[in-house]
């Protein structure tokens, strides 16, 4: 097996899969509030073509995690039957989805006996008002469900990813750390990036990691012994507290701006219309549908996501002055 390296030394594990770049949600940092200019169907990979290109990084390349993102990856109606499919490759991937709720108390358990092992879920305010206004849907209630639905099918950890806004949400760290605990829940923090459609992202603005640490003060955060690996969350204890699993709990701070974490990256994309790409940030794709498509080998899409790879930069360069934000939203890239 030849797996996924690139000039820096680094080898991707851990696949991201987009399976649409649609969404019910509008949250006001992703997309315009009319949504954006759809993907369309006949470009969108079909499932037999995810199932096929998650069969080729998990046996070919050496990919050990697989994640279904979005857009919302609820939507898509062959969810379970990929997760089915990718859970019984040899050797099994680790499977998780990250969602924003919706819908998840109705297929929760359909995931996890499908093989899916758990979920990341987008929560970014505890206000059902402050939720609509964020979101333009009123849809709280059912992102709590889904969580509740989540822990219940045994699809744990269940992680909460929260984005701070200034001015808007962040003054709610401290709340929103208090509610995970309560129910179990592991939170992590996520720096704004430069991702949104509007291109409309002001550095000023953001809510640093340093900015979310001090807010959560109250809590007597400790540093976390444990190496954090090629994770993408700084992890602290809070003393007093355990997980659901009665471990030490912990919250999380994704700091990709203020404290990147490119060098251990070990992360490599799949857009929903069979476009790799090698960093979150690229400006450059490589096409495997064509190659799916055209009636290509498994061994010749393979040796093409290997020179995919190959290409990755150092690093996402946001603070280059050359940097340039990714012509594609969040939203078409996933995350």
């Amino acid at each position: 097996m030849t797996v996924l390296a690139d000039r820096f030394g680094r080898i991707a594990t851990d696949l991201r899969v987009s399976l649409t770049d649609r969404c019910n949600l509008r949250c006001t940092y992703c997309m315009p509030a009319e949504g954006l200019a759809w993907m369309p169907q006949p470009q969108q990979l079909t499932d037999d073509e995810v199932k096929r290109l998650v069969r080729i990084a998990v046996e070919r390349l050496g990919v050990t995690e697989v994640r279904f993102t979005g857009g919302e990856p609820l939507i898509r109606r062959g969810l379970v039957g990929i997760v089915e499919d990718a859970a019984r490759l040899d050797p099994r991937p680790r499977l998780s989805v990250t969602t924003n709720g919706i819908g998840l108390d109705r297929i929760a358990v359909p995931l996890r006996e499908a093989g899916l092992h758990r979920v990341n879920v987008s929560l970014d305010t505890l206000d059902p008002t402050r939720f609509h206004q964020l979101t333009l849907r009123d849809r709280h209630s059912d992102v709590l469900a889904g969580l509740r639905a989540a822990a219940e099918a045994g699809l744990t950890p269940v992680k909460i990813n929260t984005v701070l806004m200034r001015g808007v949400n962040d003054d709610e760290a401290p709340a929103l750390l208090q509610f995970a605990l309560d129910h179990g829940y592991q939170l992590r923090f996520i720096e704004q990036m430069p991702l949104d459609p509007q291109h409309q992202w002001d550095r000023h603005e953001m809510v640093t990691a340093e900015a979310i640490l001090a807010a959560l003060e109250p809590f007597g955060l400790q540093p976390d012994d444990v190496s954090r690996g090629t994770a993408p969350a700084e992890t602290w204890l809070i003393p007093g507290h355990v997980d659901a699993a009665g471990e030490p709990a912990r919250v999380g701070v994704i700091a990709s701006v203020t404290r990147p974490f490119c060098g251990d990256c070990d992360r490599t994309r799949l857009t929903a219309d069979g476009q790799v790409r090698n960093c979150l940030f690229a400006t450059e794709e490589s096409d495997l549908r064509k190659l799916v498509r055209g009636g290509a080998g498994d061994e010749e899409i393979a040796d093409a996501w290997r020179a995919a790879m190959w290409g990755k930069r150092a690093g996402h360069g946001i603070d280059d002055p050359t940097f340039l934000q990714p012509a594609r939203p969040m939203s078409a890239i996933g995350g």
